[in-house]
C-alpha cells in the first residue's frame, strides 16, 4: 500500500527506518549498507527530509547522524501510517484485545530497529493465556497482514530482563 502512494523506494525505507521507532538514529554509510543502495540516492532523500523538518541531524564523532523529529506536527501521523503499513493495528485488534489479560505488547528484531521484515517478533506481557487460542488468533492476524508473527509470552517479573536483552524493544500497545 505505501509503495503505491510513495513510489521512491529509498524514501519508503527511510520512513520505515526513522518513523517506526522514534529512538532510531543512523548515519549515511550505515544506511547505505542496510538499504544496499547508493549513498547519493540516500543523501538526496535525507536532505529532503531534513529540509522539511521531518528529520533532525546532529554530530556524533565525525558522522552526521539523523533521527526523526518527534516535535514535527506530522510526526504522529507519519508514525501512525507506518504502523498501519506493518499491520500493528490489526495485530493488536486480533491478538491482544481478544486474548485478554495483556498489559503491554512489544515488537523486537528488525522491525523495532526500523528495518523491513516479513516477520514480526511480538512479545506480550500477560498472565495466564490459552496458548491454543493465541495460536489461532496469531494465524488469523498473519493472514490479514501477510506477515509471519512470532509470539513470546512474558510475565511482569521477566519483562525487565527481556527489555535488557532486547534494548530495541518497541512498546506498541499498553493497556490503560
Amino acid at each position: 500500500m505505501l509503495d503505491t502512494l510513495i513510489t521512491n523506494k529509498t524514501r519508503i525505507k527511510l520512513l520505515l527506518r526513522f518513523f517506526l521507532n522514534s529512538n532510531s538514529s543512523s548515519y549515511l554509510r550505515n544506511l547505505e549498507s542496510e538499504f544496499d543502495e547508493s549513498t547519493n540516492a540516500i543523501r538526496l532523500e535525507l536532505n529532503r527530509f531534513e529540509k522539511a523538518g521531518l528529520l533532525v541531524a546532529g554530530k556524533e564523532s565525525n558522522r552526521k547522524v539523523y533521527r526523526a523529529n518527534t516535535q514535527h506536527p506530522l510526526y504522529p501521523e507519519i508514525n501512525n501510517i507506518v504502523r498501519k503499513y506493518f499491520g500493528f493495528d490489526q495485530i493488536i485488534e486480533k491478538v491482544v484485545q481478544r486474548l485478554g489479560g495483556v498489559s503491554r505488547a512489544y515488537i523486537t528484531g528488525d522491525l523495532a530497529r526500523g528495518l523491513e521484515s516479513k516477520a514480526i517478533n511480538l512479545a506480550l506481557v500477560c498472565g495466564k493465556v490459552d496458548r491454543d487460542y493465541l495460536s489461532r488468533l496469531t494465524a488469523k492476524a498473519e493472514k490479514i497482514i501477510g506477515r509471519s508473527i512470532q509470539c513470546i509470552l512474558l510475565t511482569e517479573v521477566n519483562e525487565a530482563e527481556y527489555i535488557r536483552e532486547f534494548p530495541e524493544a518497541l512498546l506498541i500497545w499498553k493497556n490503560v
